[in-house]
């Protein structure tokens, strides 16, 4: 007859001989397939090669006739598909929108180990006119700079980061072990907080987004995008200074409830250091992500900045 302890040893033994087939099968799940949506988003798309990696972008025609080009610089963790409720209107207005999926998210290759930096994805871009939300903030302020040289937040000291983020841009060998843990049902659990609470997306907006992230393994490099809150910090003088001395337009559209940016401590900073810039504050329901929670208030403050010179 076996004694406790052996029987206790036996258990065990039971239980990795199952966790381990299970753990490699949960390791090893393929991404979701993209919706029809997403898959035509993809399609319709096209790829330009920089330093040996692809990049994909969109690319559409609007308005003949008119010399105007507006470039979309998307947020994290997500991909250029955020753009897409407020597309349309835009083309009605730009001769060209062009949207692409930053080095290491959507569609656009993710090689690793690499060291993602902003400047790296500043050098990806031209100058001209820029929309950006969330991680693209940061790309336009140091397009911003090199402007100026020339001739996501925005502040990091008001930026309040998930705690996923903290845990995976901090996390130093814990990292990797999160990032190829993540699923479908943490992912929402981490993101929909910075939706309003009545403007959260679908659960098919919410595979879309997962599906754009598992594109490419692109959840194993998520800890080295997210070092890009640690270069905000390192280079703050080299990202706000330009904002508060450039001379071109700057238009700002918050949401008032964005927990990221978070009211009014953010808005009073911003209109401190850019007093010449102009604000768009939108209903009080709306969050992190206005282009996507309100797509129509976004797009008509918007083009009443663009229309206003």
């Amino acid at each position: 007859m076996l004694s406790q302890d052996q029987l206790m040893r036996e258990w065990w033994v039971q239980v990795g001989l199952l966790a381990v087939p299970l753990l490699v099968a949960y390791l090893h799940i393929p991404p979701p397939q993209l919706s029809p949506a997403l898959h035509s988003w993809k399609s319709s798309g096209k790829f330009f090669t920089y330093k040996g990696l692809r990049i994909f972008y969109q690319d559409s025609v609007g308005v003949v006739g008119s010399p105007e080009i507006v470039v979309l610089l998307r947020g994290f963790p997500t991909s250029s598909y955020d753009w897409y409720k407020i597309w349309e209107g835009l083309t009605l207005r730009f001769h060209r929108v062009i949207a692409l999926d930053f080095l290491g998210f959507g569609f656009s290759d993710k090689p690793r180990p690499h060291h993602y930096s902003i400047f790296k994805q500043a050098s990806i871009n031209r100058r001209v006119n820029l929309l950006s939300h969330d991680y693209g903030d940061i790309v336009a302020q140091e397009l911003l700079y090199r402007f100026k040289q020339n001739g996501s937040g925005i502040f990091p000291e008001t930026h309040r980061p998930l705690l996923l983020q903290k845990l995976l841009k901090d996390g130093g060998k814990l990292s990797p072990i999160l990032t190829r843990l993540m699923n479908f049902f943490v992912f929402p659990r981490g993101l929909t907080p910075v939706f309003g609470r009545y403007t959260r997306p679908s659960e098919s907006e919410l595979w879309d987004m997962w599906a754009g992230i598992r594109n490419n393994d692109g959840n194993l490099v998520i800890d080295s995008l997210l070092q890009y809150i640690n270069q905000r910090k390192k280079f703050r003088r080299r990202y706000v200074g330009p904002l508060a001395s450039v001379t071109i337009p700057i238009h700002f559209i918050y949401g008032p409830l964005d927990p990221v940016n978070p009211y009014p401590e953010f808005l009073e900073l911003y209109r401190k250091t850019l007093p010449r810039s102009t604000v768009s504050i939108l209903d009080d329901h709306i969050s992190h992500y206005p282009q996507l929670e309100d797509p129509m208030g976004f797009l008509n403050a918007y083009m009443g900045f663009i229309n206003s010179f």
